[in-house]
């Protein structure tokens, strides 16, 4: 066969289906081309350049069948990778072609191609057999009709139309007839035999196809000339249908065939035989004497849908018929899908659009009908879906939106089925990994935090830790911890608490003071490690708890430095009489801040008692007139925390009906040691008042007549007792005792300047003794009106202070 006489033809023809990245393309060309033969420009017909196509790893898909064509990703070409036989690719079946799919990457596009082959005139006729015999009886009568096997021509169309001539014709004439669509040829007897004058006839039958230029071949036809035996066997039927399953055992029972012959004795004795191929009698054999054909290999439906055998009956004599038998083969469902996978991907990201293509698959089923027919579905419930490209094609996409944070890898497993009965079924796995994307902001343990440290901490302590979680993967979900800028009375709140940025731990800056912050609020930022970075925060409130740091602080009686508080009680005072009342503070809080009051000393335990709860003093009996004057009190004021603090005051009392009394009896509480310190500067204050002592002496005297009279008659009008006196800043807390508000004593005394002073006071309401311990100093004066009174007699200087409202009376 010539190279010379090969033709190419193309045709292209693209189209677009349901997924708009499919095409098709088809190709013409002879069969039997040289390899390396030019098959197609395939980029040029796809649109695209040899470069694209090799960026895009385009790549062959030819399924199980022999790689026919190659593709040149450098030219863009398809060319033969192996000779093709058309006969031995496709036989008798037309149009021959080799279907192909062409892949690409990036995206993944599949366009499937088709080559059809084209039969050329490369193989002669030939006869099954190299020599047919006949035996006839030279009784045989004109018109006798013996078959002939058909000559087999394994190409199509007009160069497998075949043309026979017989010779010579002398006896013998070749025609043919047409039987259920089929041609049959015989050759007739034109011209009875004479076994006496020709005991053989040799015949010669010649084919011829139609091809240019044409070929032919013969088989030599041997006749032998029978004695006479003039019935030939004849079959009930010219033509046996069965069917049979492709399943069917070996040794299974596919039909009979019966023949009669009216002869006698040996001419009437008939044997069956098949005359076909030597290779179907491998598949079925008949019984020579029953006729019954059985079947005695394997048949297959996707091989061969149907078998037709010509069976002959034959008497002893040489004669014979013949029939057809035409065996259909029944499908059955024997064969599963079969899955290949073209492409497919193995990671996506969480952020895919759905309708992303993660797989390319083809499936095939050689079953026919409904036993090849296929449908393919996911397991369980899972965002995929499977969606047909084309005839047994198919894609895997998503089908919803995917989370990564809620399954990170999924197991895809894809099943297809026919539709058989039963059915049958093949499965491919595909894993496919969702990658991360930073779509979730870390969140909190909780809503809030409220934490709690005691105060007077060591700067640097831990206090708690603050704790937030990301559901995002790797660098997505670090989470780093920031303290937000705010303030704390005015402090930046970073000078109170850092946060450690890895671990979330929240460490004091300072020792904190319960007595200056009782509490306050921050917020803290978790924030994750992606690009852009989310972020979420949560309010801390930090709680100080108190510590019993501060011992009490007395309100009342106040102390200054040098001074003594001196309250006074009537001798007349009762049992239960309210000498004055103690008053504590401390600052701090809860039982930290509970007080108790008790009595530690006394000058005479018997006769006062301190109240626990709420300080008051007061006369355990009635006061008689041995009881000292001068009685001196120790209270201590204890809080109730762990360790307890206590403070602890001295009060001096003085149990007396009258000032003179309580004059004379503390003068001596006074301290000498000052004595000679100001010596000098009383000299000469002494010298100015001897100067001013005739001037004064007639107002001094009548104050002090007027200042007298006026005492004794307060003293018995009433007990004057002692009310408590509070610091400027403080809240007066009730009126007990029975000498009104506005009235408040302070005697103040010295022992060595002779000096005395009255001192008039704004405050009202209270009774105070105040014994001055300097020798030389006096008091200046604070009042309108300053009276001083000078008694010879007496050898220290007693300045009084009475205050009565805003009016002054000496």
């Amino acid at each position: 066969m010539s190279v010379a006489v090969m033709w190419r033809a193309v045709c292209l023809f693209i189209f677009f289906s349901s997924f708009p990245v499919f095409g098709q393309v088809s190709y013409s060309i002879p069969e039997e081309m040289a390899k390396g033969s030019v098959v197609g420009n395939i980029a040029q017909d796809l649109g695209l350049d040899f470069k694209t196509l090799k960026a895009r790893q385009a790549r062959i898909y030819t399924g199980d069948t022999v790689e026919y064509i190659g593709m040149n990703k450098e030219k863009g070409l398809l060319l033969i990778k192996q000779k093709i036989d058309r006969e031995a690719l496709c036989a008798k079946m037309t149009p021959c072609a080799l279907h192909l799919q062409v892949i690409l990457e990036n995206p993944m596009e599949l366009y499937r191609i088709t080559v059809e082959i084209i039969d050329i005139n490369d193989n002669a006729p030939h006869f099954q057999r190299n020599e047919i015999t006949f035996e006839i009886s030279e009784s045989a009568v004109t018109g006798a009709r013996f078959m002939l096997e058909n000559a087999v021509d394994m190409d199509v169309g007009i160069n497998g139309l075949l043309s026979y001539s017989l010779k010579p014709t002398d006896n013998f004439d070749l025609q043919f007839q047409t039987t259920d669509g089929e041609k049959n040829m015989e050759i007739v007897l034109q011209k009875p035999l004479d076994r006496e004058l020709q005991k053989q006839l040799s015949l010669t039958l010649t084919a011829t196809d139609g091809g240019e230029p044409s070929l032919s071949g013969a088989v030599n036809i041997c006749v032998s000339v029978l004695d006479v035996n003039d019935n030939a066997p004849v079959f009930e039927q010219k033509i046996y249908k069965t069917t049979i399953t492709e399943n069917a055992a070996k040794g299974s029972h596919v039909i009979t065939v019966r023949a009669s012959d009216k002869d006698e004795g040996s001419n009437g004795l008939i044997s069956y035989y098949i005359s076909n191929a030597i290779d179907l009698n491998n598949v079925f054999i008949v019984d020579p004497q029953s006729g019954k054909i059985t079947l005695n290999g394997q048949i297959d439906y996707e091989k061969a849908n149907y078998y037709q055998l010509n069976v002959h009956a034959r008497d002893q004599g040489g004669l014979l018929d013949t029939c057809k038998v035409i065996i259909d083969i029944t499908d059955v469902n024997d064969n599963q899908p079969v899955i290949s996978i073209l492409s497919r991907s193995n990671t996506i990201s969480e952020d895919s659009k759905p309708g992303t293509v993660i797989s390319m698959f083809n499936v095939n089923d050689p079953d026919s009908d409904t036993n090849g027919q296929v449908y393919c579905n996911i397991n369980g419930n899972i965002p995929f879906a499977i969606i047909s490209t084309s005839n047994d094609f198919f894609s895997v996409r998503t089908e919803q939106e995917l989370d990564r944070e809620r399954e990170a890898e999924y197991n895809i497993t894809v099943t297809c089925s026919d539709e058989g009965v039963p059915s049958l079924s093949s499965s491919a796995s595909l894993r496919l990994q969702i990658s991360d994307v930073n779509d979730n902001a870390p969140v909190f343990e909780r809503n809030n935090y409220e934490a709690y440290v005691v105060e007077n901490n060591t700067p640097g302590l831990s206090i708690f830790t603050v704790k937030a979680s990301d559901v995002d993967s790797n660098q997505n979900a670090r989470v780093s911890y920031i303290l937000e800028d705010s303030t704390v009375n005015g402090v930046p709140v970073s000078s109170y608490v850092t946060v450690s940025a890895d671990s979330g731990v929240i460490n004091a800056v300072r020792s904190f003071d319960y007595e200056q912050l009782k509490d306050f609020h921050f917020r803290v930022k978790a924030q994750d490690g992606g690009s852009p970075p989310l972020s979420t925060n949560v309010t801390v409130k930090i709680t100080i708890q108190d510590q019993n740091d501060n011992a009490p602080q007395f309100l009342y009686p106040v102390q200054t430095g040098g001074s003594l508080v001196a309250e006074i009680v009537p001798r007349s005072a009762d049992v239960g009489y309210l000498v004055t009342k103690v008053v504590a503070v401390d600052v701090d809080s809860g039982q930290n801040a509970w007080l108790s009051y008790k009595l530690q000393k006394a000058t005479d335990r018997a006769l006062f008692e301190v109240g626990p709860q709420n300080g008051e003093i007061r006369t355990v009996r009635q006061v008689t007139d041995k009881d000292a004057v001068k009685q001196k009190l120790t209270v201590v004021v204890e809080d109730n925390g762990q360790p307890s603090r206590s403070a602890v005051v001295n009060i001096k009392v003085a149990v007396a009906d009258s000032f003179p009394e309580v004059l004379s009896e503390f003068t001596d509480f006074t301290n000498e040691k000052q004595y000679n310190d100001n010596l000098t500067f009383y000299l000469v204050l002494a010298l100015a008042a001897v100067s001013l002592l005739f001037i004064t002496s007639v107002v001094v005297i009548l104050s002090v007549k007027i200042y007298r009279w006026r005492q004794s008659r307060i003293f018995q009008q009433s007990n004057l007792p002692v009310i408590p006196y509070y610091p400027p800043g403080y809240t007066d807390t009730g009126v007990t005792g029975t000498l009104p508000h506005k009235y408040n004593y302070d005697v103040c005394m010295t022992t060595d300047s002779r000096k005395s002073d009255c001192k008039y006071s704004t405050l009202g309401g209270h009774n105070i003794l105040v014994v001055d311990q300097s020798f030389t100093e006096t008091m200046k004066r604070t009042s309108d009106e300053n009276y001083f009174l000078e008694d010879p007699d007496s050898p220290e200087l007693v300045r009084v202070y009475l205050h009565i409202g805003w009016m002054l009376v000496v």
